[in-house]
């Protein structure tokens, strides 16, 4: 970690240096296959099940999804009458790790300041499923929602999706489908912090930060390689959202991260809602690296993200 950097925020980069240590005391999370055993380092690591908001409701139901039983994780917060908005959050892990448990206060957190019901699906990870298969189950869960969510207390016309990292670009990515192949399922918006937008890998961001800031070049290099392993999927729009027509896409809160590898595709993706007419809010948050919304109980920053977050997920729902 490059720590002698002036940008770093000092929560930021207490959070990480603690983070270090404790991963230092586990087998290390290796980029090579199987990565089953990487896989129980991760969840040693970072699952969070037992802070953050407590909800009225938090349970672990199952969606019949492209012929299998998915997980999801399913937060409700106190105090919301009639039918409940929903925000299908992705979480984050390069397509190849992460899970529920390990965004699960994250969730709970854009439950409780928003209003909404948080849904999680738990999609497949890749290399085990590669490019399409976690993108359509994501977007089976939200037509599920959208035919039947009645049943569990949600309104089907208040539906917004949201992600982080990989899972940003699992949620931009599901936006697109839907565009195509639902076009009367309206989204209310699209929530987006530091996702991946683009297979490339040499822009000057990723020059800036390729070593050092915890997400780096190589590790890209790697789920990319895990989730899209034919080049020519790394084309399609649905992989690289940054590549497609963005017309017509609901309202989108973009956050982003200085110190990321990814801030240079995260600011060219402002710039091409933007053009495309896209209602959008869009934020950098300086001083900190990828990932940091899961370090609530020690940077500010993520907090505050999430307080924005709360707010604007709000009106769009309430604009619905």
């Amino acid at each position: 970690m490059t720590e002698t950097d002036p940008r770093w925020d000092p929560e930021m980069l207490a959070a990480q240096t603690r983070l270090a240590a404790r991963a230092a005391t586990y087998p290390p999370q290796t980029l090579t296959l199987p990565l089953d055993g990487a896989r129980a380092t991760g969840e040693a690591i970072h699952a969070d099940t037992t802070t953050g908001p407590v909800m009225a409701v938090t349970e672990d139901r199952w969606l019949p999804i492209r012929g299998h039983r998915l997980l999801c994780r399913f937060h409700r917060p106190a105090g919301i009458t009639g039918p409940a908005p929903v925000l299908v959050y992705l979480h984050g892990g390069g397509w190849v790790w992460n899970s529920i448990d390990t965004h699960d206060r994250l969730m709970r957190e854009y439950a409780a300041a928003a209003g909404c019901v948080v849904i999680g699906p738990d999609y497949t990870l890749s290399p085990e499923a590669a490019f399409p298969q976690a993108l359509e189950e994501s977007a089976a869960v939200v037509r599920w929602i959208a035919a039947q969510g009645a049943d569990w207390g949600l309104d089907p016309g208040r539906i917004a999706i949201g992600g982080d990292s990989a899972g940003g670009n699992l949620a931009a990515g599901v936006a697109l489908l839907l565009r195509e192949t639902d076009p009367d399922l309206r989204l209310s918006g699209l929530l987006l912090n530091y996702g991946v937008f683009d297979a490339r890998l040499d822009t000057p961001s990723y020059d800036e930060f390729a070593d050092g800031y915890w997400l780096t070049r190589d590790k890209m290099r790697f789920y990319w390689d895990c989730y899209c392993p034919r080049p020519a999927d790394r084309l399609n729009p649905l992989a690289s959202p940054l590549r497609a027509d963005l017309a017509g896409l609901p309202p989108v809160l973009l956050h982003w991260a200085e110190l990321d590898v990814l801030s240079g595709e995260n600011a060219a993706m402002a710039e091409r809602l933007r053009a495309a007419g896209v209602p959008l809010e869009a934020e950098v948050f300086p001083g900190v690296a990828h990932g940091f919304l899961r370090a609530l109980a020690e940077v500010a920053k993520a907090r505050d993200a999430v307080a924005k977050a709360g707010a604007w997920l709000r009106r769009v729902f309430d604009a619905a």
